[in-house]
């Protein structure tokens, strides 16, 4: 806990903070610090942590949790993140966050960096934006290569180590069944044992300009379909060590999805519906099959 002195009403404000999955994502090098770079296609979807933010008079920062098991200290990205925009703006602050966790954890969805950029743009909301859209980023990048993707509120392109956004005008309609198998998968660990073979920064450069250049020519077909497009670098290494991810994807294909992929380093699943009564009526297959957490979430513009 970390001492402020009180300076803000006691109302308390409600936020939601939406998980994502990633409709591409390809790796195109390593870096000398040790992170890779990717060009991917994040889109956000309506399932949905909960934050309440409100004043005290305790001089302190605040966390209770419920609903799923994630740390209720200075280790989660909430806190971090209110303690990051109190110190960056020299405001001084008691505050209590209150986090409702129904995101899965560990599981490829982006829960936590979620949570983080939506204390982030909340407060700067509150305090009538010290921040600027430039500073908030900074701090974002600081707290977690996804969390810059979150102030976004819309689908993007990631580049980078997933800090370059650009986000999408156009996005269709659609709608996703998420299945989270049992299991937690570290992303240190997927990254960690990428077989990425080193290559030049002339190699990395044009690795990311070519596979820009398909997601952007894809992208302006009149009859692009997400499913078509559907890849992700991380899959196989996460597949071969939990079998679960191709068993979850089979089912969700054999239920009429138009595309399924694993969603980050995983473990979750997507599948791909143009309508919510065919997406309705997967979900309710899927649950049957006792493969995992089953989620209907229509994805966000």
């Amino acid at each position: 806990m970390l001492s402020r002195s009180p300076t803000i009403d006691h109302q308390s404000s409600t936020h939601l903070a939406p998980a994502k999955i990633n409709i591409r994502l390809k790796i195109t090098g390593r870096r000398p610090d040790g992170y890779h770079n990717l060009v991917s296609i994040m889109v956000p979807v309506g399932l949905y942590d909960r934050i309440e933010l409100r004043g005290t008079d305790h001089n302190l920062i605040t966390l209770w949790c419920e609903g799923l098991s994630v740390p209720a200290d200075r280790e989660n990205l909430a806190y971090r993140a209110a303690d990051s925009f109190f110190s960056s703006t020299g405001i001084e602050q008691g505050l209590s966050i209150g986090l409702k966790k129904d995101i899965p954890v560990a599981a490829g969805l982006g829960g936590g960096s979620s949570d983080a950029a939506c204390v982030l743009k909340a407060l700067n909301r509150i305090y009538s934006d010290p921040l600027t859209k430039k500073e908030l980023a900074a701090l974002a990048l600081d707290l977690g290569t996804d969390v810059p993707f979150f102030l976004k509120d819309g689908p993007c392109i990631a580049k980078g180590i997933g800090e370059i956004l650009e986000p999408i005008e156009e996005w269709p309609r659609l709608w996703y069944v998420i299945v989270t198998p049992p299991v937690r998968v570290s992303t240190a660990w997927v990254y960690g044992n990428l077989n990425w073979p080193p290559i030049g920064e002339t190699e990395q450069l044009e690795l990311t300009r070519d596979e820009y250049q398909f997601i952007i020519a894809n992208l302006k077909k009149s009859s692009f379909a997400p499913g078509h497009i559907l890849d992700n670098d991380l899959e196989a290494l996460t597949m071969a060590r939990f079998p679960v991810i191709g068993a979850v994807k089979r089912a969700l294909i054999d239920s009429g999805a138009g595309g399924a992929l694993m969603s980050g380093s995983g473990p979750s699943v997507f599948g791909l519906f143009e309508s919510e009564e065919r997406a309705r009526e997967a979900k309710t297959r899927m649950k049957t099959l006792d493969t995992g957490d089953v989620f209907l979430a229509e994805g966000l513009p």
